[in-house]
């Protein structure tokens, strides 16, 4: 049996998974089918003015009886009203990104919110434990979006060992065989994005699904690295722009102005030129459209074999 327990009670949910919090992607017809399936969706509100999260939230609850949570990105102009929101409709987890949550983390626990910060070192998931966090996410650099400098595969055992609360995986997850390799570096969760945002309940446009679907190995290109904001998406004109910009010596301002608006292009318009179509290097592992439950289902039965093929080799896990 796969670990994973610690999870499952904190957070009332079947099955230790998490729906990554994309902006944009991350939206309530997403959030409701991963929690109805047995996992924790989470609706992202790093795209969403204060009315538009709760209209958002209140479709979710329409849609499902089931846990779910919202990511606050914490370098949001709305992040005041956001917090608020969520502790006034009393969302049971938020899981947070782009920063350190201490700010916030009374005011949360107060309401009851399990808190779960995205991490990408050692050192920021000890902070955040001390500060009350439930959990942390430790997010790989082979994650789409904006990411840190470790890999999944070294940053997740060196958070279990920093830290006693339990350790989500991120990056890099997207079949059972990657699932099972989490599991056994010390994580007692998984968080996915890309294959969610390629569900046949996400919302994104076609074009972002087909793009990913048609991607390469090598299409996860990084942009943004000499602003000190690292973002993965796949290869395109967008990013081929962008990468001369940074070679060329550009400033921040001037790269942040041909960025601005890309992920929106891409998700919500169909835009795969000039878009941003954020997402991570399992991108090229990724060939069919699939039900979020047959997604879940397929990932957790894979481990479970693959956990049971160890016992029968006298492997312990």
């Amino acid at each position: 049996m796969y670990p994973g327990k610690r999870i499952s009670r904190l957070l009332g949910i079947k099955y230790p998974i998490f729906q990554g919090g994309m902006a944009w992607v991350a939206t309530a017809e997403l959030a409701s089918a991963v929690s109805r399936a047995g996992g924790l969706g989470i609706i992202a509100a790093g795209n969403l003015t204060p009315s538009e999260l709760k209209a958002e939230i209140d479709k979710a609850k329409a849609m499902t009886d089931k846990p779910f949570g919202v990511n606050l990105m914490l370098l949001s102009p709305y992040i005041e009203e956001q917090v608020e929101i969520v502790c006034s409709e009393r969302i049971p987890v938020v899981t947070t990104g782009a920063g350190n949550p201490g700010k916030y983390m009374d005011r949360l626990k107060e309401a009851g919110i399990k808190v779960i910060p995205v991490v990408a070192s050692p050192g920021l998931a000890k902070r955040v434990e001390r500060l009350g966090a439930d959990a942390v996410i430790a997010e790989g650099m082979e994650a789409g979006g904006h990411i840190g400098k470790l890999t999944t595969m070294v940053l997740v055992p060196q958070v279990v060992d920093a830290v006693s609360i339990p350790v989500i995986a991120a990056g890099g997850i997207a079949d059972a065989r990657t699932a099972a390799a989490a599991f056994c570096l010390g994580a007692e969760g998984i968080q996915i994005g890309t294959l969610f945002a390629c569900s046949l309940e996400s919302t994104a446009h076609e074009n972002f699904k087909k793009r990913v679907l048609s991607a390469s190995s090598l299409d996860a290109v990084v942009t943004g690295e000499s602003t000190g904001h690292p973002v993965r998406s796949l290869r395109n004109s967008l990013t081929k722009k962008l990468l001369e910009l940074e070679v060329s010596g550009a400033t921040f301002e001037e790269i942040e102005r041909l960025a601005v608006g890309g992920l929106r292009r891409a998700v919500r318009e169909g835009d795969t030129k000039t878009g941003s179509v954020m997402a991570g290097q399992v991108a090229g592992m990724i060939k069919e459209i699939k039900p979020v439950k047959e997604i879940i289902q397929e990932i957790f039965e894979g481990v479970e074999k693959i956990f049971q093929n160890f016992a029968e080799m006298g492997v312990e896990k």
